[in-house]
């Protein structure tokens, strides 16, 4: 054979090879093409609806005045969800350090293997005692407390019962246990009566409620729930992200608000708000449900322990909060200056008396354009539009902190007023 010819019988196969693999590498490009052109349709959508959602960029610390890119000067920042002003307290900042020094900056690793130090059971410890609950788990956020519970403890003869405007990670949560589901209509205890009325067959019940809704300020009627839960067998769970600290006399939350803390069963909050304003959340409840948690919880199982200068930070914070009641207590009068003087001036404000106060605006670019000029007048606020919240009640959520003084409060009023008048909204 001549090398001529066993050149083209070898090259063949190998063309064919290179021209199989050109043609997928063609189909490749043409599966991402298509991928990228339906993810940009979609996001045009978004962009047209006026619901596009933009992050600023601050550039200092936390606080009741910041600094924002591309703004000058001081801005006032009425956007957070830090109520008591912790979030840059210096005694809880030098906890923080401290934690980092001693602790380092983390585990590398889950609770039960290596990621469980002594930093974490004195958080867990002070967190039951503030709630005065038998026992507490710690989770990397909230959202994974939410997730990690219901699965656990509810099974396909249970069911649970929830509020129709509960938080989208109690719904995710609900949805991968296996228990049967009832919703009912939003803080309706009539409804909620005939769920669990409809539910007798379970072997156990639970009804679930956000304390406080974080996008209407609304507080739940817990002395209601609790009364129609005792009548008809049932626990009840409450997720207190925006009321741990500042609600209640002594800051425990809406259980405390309405003297029922003896009469809810599980309680899941956060650390990543009124507690520091890092990160974390927790569940604090009977202690043999903590146990079970441990042993069968997904997110506490499978996500690294909290790192220690978070950890640090929520110790001092729970600390604060133990010895005095006096910077919880001040967020009443705070609060209501501002629905007061806003509702005189016109502006419909959703909620009740907690420092969540939704300017309801129904338009999704009106409430953009809004916050924008707000912005200008050294005011951060941020317009809330759909999917945060349903369509045609668009709003800029305005938040009261502790560490807001009144005259803050009276500047953030007459740039709504300036604002409100050149929209349209206010007369």
């Amino acid at each position: 054979m001549s090398l001529r010819t066993a050149v083209r019988l070898f090259s063949a196969p190998v063309r064919g090879v290179l021209q199989s693999s050109n043609t997928n590498i063609k189909r490749h490009y043409a599966a991402v093409e298509h991928a990228l052109s339906v993810l940009e349709t979609e996001l045009d959508g978004i962009r047209a609806a006026g619901t596009w959602k933009g992050e600023r960029v601050i550039t200092s610390k936390q606080g009741p005045h910041i600094c924002v890119d591309g703004s000058r000067g001081d801005i006032l920042n009425f956007c957070a969800n830090n109520y008591l002003g912790l979030s840059s307290h210096p005694e809880v900042v030098q906890a923080g350090i401290d934690a980092l020094q001693q602790y380092g900056a983390g585990l590398s690793s889950v609770r039960f293997i290596c990621g469980t130090q002594s930093l974490h059971k004195n958080l867990e410890q002070k967190l039951a005692l503030f709630h005065e609950r038998e026992d507490c788990i710690l989770y990397a956020s909230c959202f994974d407390a939410n997730a990690g519970l219901f699965e656990v403890l509810l099974g396909p003869d249970d069911a649970v019962l929830s509020d129709e405007l509960n938080h989208a990670s109690i719904i995710d949560g609900i949805r991968l246990c296996r228990a049967k589901r009832f919703r009912y209509k939003h803080m309706d205890l009539k409804d909620l009566e005939e769920k669990l009325r409809e539910s007798q067959s379970s072997r156990l019940r639970l009804v679930v409620t956000d304390g406080v809704f974080s996008m209407d300020g609304d507080v739940a009627p817990l002395k209601g729930i609790c009364d129609l839960a005792e009548q008809y067998g049932a626990l009840v769970f409450i997720d207190e992200c925006h009321a741990t600290g500042f609600l209640g006399p002594r800051g425990r939350g809406t259980d405390e608000l309405f003297g029922v803390m003896n009469r809810v069963h599980i309680v899941n909050s956060t650390l990543g708000k009124a507690l520091g304003g890092a990160a974390g959340g927790y569940t604090v409840g009977p202690k043999a449900l903590i146990d079970l948690l441990r042993q069968r919880s997904r997110p506490y199982l499978f996500s690294n322990s909290l790192p220690p200068p978070v950890v640090g930070c929520s110790i001092r914070a729970v600390e604060l909060l133990l010895a005095s009641n006096e910077i919880a207590q001040s967020m009443v009068a705070k609060t209501m200056r501002f629905r007061n003087n806003m509702t005189q001036a016109g502006f419909t404000i959703s909620g009740t008396a907690h420092p969540i106060c939704p300017v309801m605006l129904g338009d999704a670019r009106l409430a953009s354009l809004m916050a924008d000029d707000m912005l200008k007048l050294g005011v951060y606020v941020i317009g809330f539009s759909f999917p945060v919240v349903p369509k045609g009640k668009a709003r800029i959520r305005v938040q009261i902190s502790a560490a807001h003084t009144d005259e803050d409060i009276d500047r953030t009023v007459d740039a709504f007023i300036q604002t409100g008048r050149k929209h349209g909204v206010i007369s």
